[in-house]
């Protein structure tokens, strides 16, 4: 979680680097929005400079227009998501240590901070804060006594540290110097003309440069105006991979939208159509270029294991119904927390698919970890390029929905659901299951998906409407069946992130098995309808669960396939979607859903872009 930013420039002493900051910061709020702080290095000062405010961003804006900071040549800044202490201004980062003149912030949780801080109160040391964060401020504040080297310090202090934890730190001494080090949580070179940056992705600093460097495990990294130099923690040299980002600083804007989530929404055609791009060849053929396992590997599999979490979770159980159908391999999901503490049976004929928007959500990153361990070859489904997941899995498929700022996931989960997809034709044309004509037929039917989508957007008026009359709702239950039912838990998720009220999602066909207790008068219940073109008896079986709810009461809003007029007359509301075949529906049937949870929250009132105690990138367990 938290956002952090670093940089450094050979200019003179100006405002650029608080401007960088400050940029970044903004561009970093979705990871965390507690409390918010940036330090800043001027030439010939004694101490640095800290300004540091609880709350969202634009608190500490108004706190800088109110105290303007001197010009500098380097700073760090961050964006907090509270882990250890409440989220106030003394718990905000940075922190400071020898009387000022070093600042250091840190993403991530330092397990082992209790006995450390007990060696350095025996020691003398006054801690202000309730942090953890406070506690390696000030040990690295020592081993740079000692060492007069803000690197070697931090090389130091990363060896004794147990956790998860991304460090920055500067100190008035080096005044033109940044370092950083990573374990366990996200950090990204940002590679400039005269200055360089760091950041938690590279959002960070899109808005300067595109030219990125990634970082490896355990390692420290030390920019200056014109360098950089990456080290493991015990001092060897090491190389990060250089790469372009292939997404603009525009891209993370609103462009004209009242919110990111609505924007994003809005994104979906096109997220979904960049994921399909290049990835058939002359032939028609799947080709997958970057899955670096051998053919002979997956054509060995005998199980399949989806781990992720939340959203992405729920775009594995649509996965597991397609690759089942597909590929006749069974599959099993499996929330990444869970995963390896309830000792999972692998080997090496198990494929173990990580999904994560971040490729840094820290549950996921330890499943992938144990998989491996156990012999399983891995294949990561990620949105961000230079991502730990991705480079500690066997293969990765690159989703290209682009920069989701949104804290609730909305486009990222759809391109999931596509590259899923994209996987599970691929295996099932690798392996024999499907003629080669029949995955050019399903595939032809993805590349109708972005068109359809949008014929949702444009038509969502009534979603919206619907949205407004229910905001004094407490209470939603949606239902499906099929691939409707990991779309009704979604849809509920999205219901509680943004509006906070209670939403839960069901198996229409546990409806009888008690959920239907819960069925009174006006309650609104989210029916998912399978195709009527598909089998017969499941879309029947739904149509029942409609009238047995509403003969209890229940107000039925019902999400139901174009010309489906068997649903007209027990439904009080219909949200309306394009026909599709029965596997693919996800892809349209989740959008009416997103809208109107974005909508009923907006009529709250409420902020869908950063919904409370959440964080986008989940990075400590």
């Amino acid at each position: 979680m938290c956002g952090i930013v670093g940089h450094v420039t050979s200019a003179a002493a100006s405002s650029r680097t608080l401007d960088v900051l400050m940029e970044g910061l903004g561009r970093l709020e979705y990871r965390g929005y507690d409390s918010a702080g940036v330090a800043l290095v001027t030439p010939g000062a004694a101490t640095v400079a800290a300004a540091k405010r609880a709350g969202k961003l634009t608190n500490l804006r108004q706190a800088l227009v109110e105290h303007p900071m001197h010009d500098a040549v380097a700073g760090i800044g961050h964006t907090r998501w509270a882990t250890h202490g409440a989220p106030n201004d003394t718990n905000a980062h940075p922190h400071l240590a020898a009387g000022g003149q070093l600042a250091l912030i840190h993403n991530g949780i330092v397990e082992n901070f209790a006995p450390l801080k007990a060696e350095l109160v025996a020691a003398g040391v006054t801690f202000l804060s309730e942090t953890d964060t406070e506690v390696a401020a000030h040990l690295v504040a020592r081993a740079y006594a000692t060492s007069g080297d803000l690197a070697e310090a931090m090389r130091m202090v990363s060896r004794r540290l147990h956790g998860t934890f991304t460090l920055l730190a500067v100190h008035a001494d080096q005044p033109d110097v940044v370092v950083g080090a990573r374990h366990d949580s996200p950090l990204v070179v940002g590679l400039g003309e005269g200055e360089n940056f760091l950041g938690s992705d590279v959002a960070a600093f899109i808005a300067f440069t595109k030219e990125a460097l990634e970082l490896g495990q355990d390692q420290v990294v030390t920019i200056t105006p014109d360098s950089v130099t990456v080290t493991d923690f015990d001092g060897n040299p090491a190389e990060g991979r250089r790469y372009t980002v292939d997404w603009d600083a525009a891209a993370a804007e609103k462009g004209g939208f009242a919110s990111f989530m609505d924007k994003e929404i809005h994104d979906q055609p096109q997220a979904v159509g960049d994921t399909l791009l290049a990835r058939t060849d002359e032939r028609g053929q799947i080709v997958l270029d970057d899955l670096r396992i051998d053919e002979s590997v997956l054509r060995s599999v005998d199980k399949i294991i989806v781990v992720a979490c939340g959203t992405a979770a729920y775009a594995g159980h649509v996965a597991k119904y397609a690759i089942e159908h597909w590929c006749r391999i069974p599959v099993e999901v499996e929330l990444a927390h869970e995963f390896r503490y309830r000792d999972p049976i692998i080997d090496a004929q198990t494929l173990v698919v990580a999904i994560s928007q971040s490729g840094e959500t820290m549950d996921t990153l330890m499943a992938v970890r144990h998989a491996r361990e156990q012999g399983a070859k891995v294949i990561a489904i990620v949105n961000t390029h230079g991502s730990t997941i991705p480079r500690e899995s066997d293969a990765v498929l690159y989703t290209h929905a682009g920069p989701e700022v949104a804290v609730a996931s909305t486009k990222a989960f759809l391109s999931q659901i596509t590259a899923a997809y994209i996987l599970g034709l691929y295996l099932a044309q690798l392996r024999g299951n499907k003629y080669p004509d029949e995955v050019a037929e399903v595939f032809d039917e993805l590349r109708l998906m972005p068109a359809r989508i949008q014929e949702i957007l444009d038509g969502a008026e009534h979603v919206r409407e619907v949205a407004r009359s229910m905001s004094e709702a407490s209470s939603v239950l949606f239902l499906g069946r099929h691939v409707g039912f990991p779309v009704a838990l979604e849809g509920a998720l999205k219901l509680k992130e943004l509006a906070y009220i209670h939403a839960e999602g069901f198996a229409a066909g546990e409806l009888k098995h008690g959920p239907i207790a819960l069925i009174d008068e006006g309650q609104p219940v989210i029916v998912i309808v399978p195709s009527p073109r598909g089998r017969d008896s499941l879309h029947s079986k739904v149509v029942s669960n409609i009238q047995e709810i509403r003969a209890r009461g229940a107000r039925t809003i019902v999400v139901a396939e174009a010309g489906d007029d068997d649903v007209l007359p027990y439904a009080d509301e219909v949200f309306w979607v394009p026909q599709s075949p029965v596997l693919l529906a996800p892809l349209l049937t989740t959008v009416p859903l997103q809208i109107f949870a974005c909508e009923l929250a907006t009529s709250k009132g409420l902020d869908v872009d950063q919904p409370r105690n959440l964080a986008k990138s989940v990075t400590v367990e």
